[in-house]
């Protein structure tokens, strides 16, 4: 190991120039990170609404008619209405609606009895969470019916349990507040990795490799030189995308921004380190670009805790997860965003990132050459 500075900042000031001739970088770095936030942003959403559901009335009563009034003005729900189920199956086989509600011909005779419910749900399996979404949310809706029509009409209603919700951290129950932060985790990643993914396979692809390895430049300092102008660009990257989360989607941020300043160094560090372990085992910019994204994007997107939850999975790929940095990256940035400066959670995932980013420097000076065979 060793460090001449004049040589490493030679090198970063032709990589910079580099960058700014050539137009991918600032492509990868600027475009792409806003174009994927805003596909996540405003394409990906957990959260229920407009639900295509039929609405089928055997015998109309006031009662039928204002229970249709409380699901119709739902937001959870589009209503196509029908006299009889058969008329509405075929559209719930055919995927056209998730599901059927029933009002069976006795709905107002039973309605106000606490015996029996008096109304049917039929949903599509095929999807059992969003099935168990409209089975949940038709049973709201008919909860918050009968108290309001029981309270009308002078009936004490008060049932034997009352049970009132407290969301922690996101009490307005809002995915996008959750998703965006996680989204901008995934999305650094990619980038990260693509942007130093390129650069050693430039230098071998375009031939001046040949001209670097004539100089006395040695491993550390070629990968630190390359890293330099990539790490400034990849933070530029990540103020872009905090900013897009935090003014245009109104996401909450209730941490500190030094925090999460060096926090997000640290993960570029770890993300530069793994495109540029890459970049040195490939020749080819295109497999490195491949390669970057299967490594990289994929895993980041399945073992982060994103989308899919690590804890449900078996064992062996939970075990994967632990070496996936965005796992550590999403955990740091949605505690930054919804609970603000939690000391145990950050501390770890950032010891855990700066170790992950060593290993992959280490192994990546390990694997450079210096020799052309």
């Amino acid at each position: 190991m060793k460090f001449n500075m004049g040589r490493i900042f030679g090198l970063a000031r032709k990589e910079s120039r580099q960058i700014l001739r050539d137009p991918s970088s600032l492509i990868i770095a600027v475009f792409l990170p806003l174009t994927l936030l805003f596909l996540f942003g405003y394409g990906v959403t957990f959260d229920p609404r407009n639900y295509d559901i039929g609405l089928v009335v055997e015998q109309p009563t006031p009662e039928t008619g204002s229970f249709t009034a409380s699901l119709v003005t739902s937001s959870y729900f589009r209503v196509a209405t029908g006299r009889d189920v058969r008329d509405l199956e075929s559209k719930l086989v055919s995927g056209e609606l998730k599901g059927i509600v029933v009002l069976r011909a006795d709905f107002s005779r039973r309605a106000f009895r606490r015996d029996t419910a008096p109304i049917q749900v039929l949903v599509d399996g095929t999807d059992a969470n969003t099935a168990e979404l409209i089975r949940g949310y038709v049973q709201a809706v008919w909860a918050s019916w009968l108290g309001q029509e029981l309270s009308s009409n002078g009936i004490d209603y008060s049932p034997p349990v009352g049970l009132v919700s407290r969301l922690w951290y996101n009490p307005e129950a809002s995915s996008k507040n959750y998703l965006v932060p996680g989204s901008v985790a995934i999305i650094m990643t990619m980038i990260g990795a693509l942007l130093t993914a390129l650069v050693v396979a430039r230098e071998w692809e375009r031939g001046t490799m040949e001209a670097l390895l004539t100089t006395p430049i040695g491993r550390w300092e070629l990968l630190l030189g390359k890293l330099a102008p990539y790490f400034l660009l990849g933070m530029v990257s990540m103020v872009l995308s905090v900013g897009v989360a935090i003014w245009l989607f109104a996401v909450p941020f209730r941490g500190s921004f030094w925090v999460l300043g060096l926090t997000s160094a640290v993960f570029m560090w770890t993300s530069l380190g793994m495109g540029l372990l890459i970049s040195t085992i490939s020749r080819s910019q295109l497999i490195a670009a491949q390669i970057s994204i299967l490594s990289a994007f994929l895993p980041a997107f399945y073992f982060s805790n994103f989308v899919f939850e690590v804890d449900s999975m078996p064992a062996p790929l939970q075990g994967i997860s632990y070496i996936v940095p965005a796992k550590y990256f999403v955990s740091t940035l949605q505690t930054l965003f919804l609970a603000g400066d939690a000391g145990d959670v950050i501390v770890t995932d950032t010891l855990v990132l700066a170790l992950i980013g060593l290993v992959f420097f280490m192994v990546a000076v390990k694997k450079t050459r210096t020799d052309l065979e």
